[in-house]
Order: structure tokens, then C-alpha cells, then sequence
């Protein structure tokens, strides 16, 4: 598994905030899982994922937001039903534990988002 670095000028926390994001998204989402492999492999992967640059699905290297569902719907099952359509995931996460995800500070595509209180 491939983890992050939480070091970058383009986020607003510090090196030891990420690492409390990082562990926040992990529990959140090992309150959901499927299963054991779910919750001890896949929920840390993604909540370090979680951390970088990119929108979620392409840090996970999904091609787009259709397979991040399909990926999401397998490994956390309940939290994909209570999961607003029109809302992306990484959103979804972080206002699931009321905080910004790091990266929405510096968000180029920000005004799309859904819900983004960055925007305008």
C-alpha cells in the first residue's frame, strides 16, 4: 500500500493535523466496513488517499467516480446507501466528521463541488 506524504504547502494543516484527518477518516470508515479486510486495509488506504491533491477516485487510481461507488459499495456497503447522490466522496467523508479535507483550501475545481462551503 502505497501511503502519503503529509507534507505540502498547499494544505492548511500542519504534518501533525494530517495525521489526526488521516486517523479520523480511518475510524469513520471502519465504522462502516464490510468486513475485516475492509476495515484494516481498505478504510486506512483510503483515508490516507483521502489526504492528497486530487479528488479521491483519482488518487485511489479509479478512471472515474463510477467505479470509486462501485469500489466504495463493496468495502463500506451501508455508508454508500446513506451517502447523498450528488455529493463526491472525499466531501462526503470529511463532512461525515465535520472538517475540510486538506486540499479544498487551494481546490481549483471548488465552485463545482457540491455544497463546497470554500466556494464563492
Amino acid at each position: 500500500m502505497n501511503t502519503t506524504t503529509h507534507e505540502s504547502s498547499d494544505s492548511r494543516y500542519s504534518k501533525l493535523e494530517m495525521l489526526k484527518l488521516e486517523r479520523e477518516v480511518m475510524v469513520f470508515l471502519q465504522g462502516y466496513a464490510k468486513n475485516r479486510y475492509s476495515k484494516y486495509v481498505i478504510a486506512p488506504h483510503i483515508a490516507a488517499m483521502s489526504l492528497q491533491m486530487n479528488h479521491l477516485y483519482e488518487a485511489m487510481g479509479f478512471k472515474n467516480r463510477v467505479q470509486m461507488g462501485k469500489y466504495m459499495r463493496c468495502h463500506f456497503p451501508k455508508l454508500a446507501e446513506i451517502k447523498p447522490v450528488d455529493k463526491l466522496w472525499k466531501k462526503f467523508l470529511y463532512d461525515s466528521i465535520n472538517r475540510v479535507a486538506p486540499f479544498c483550501f487551494t481546490c481549483k475545481d471548488n465552485s463545482n463541488c457540491f455544497a463546497c462551503q470554500l466556494a464563492g
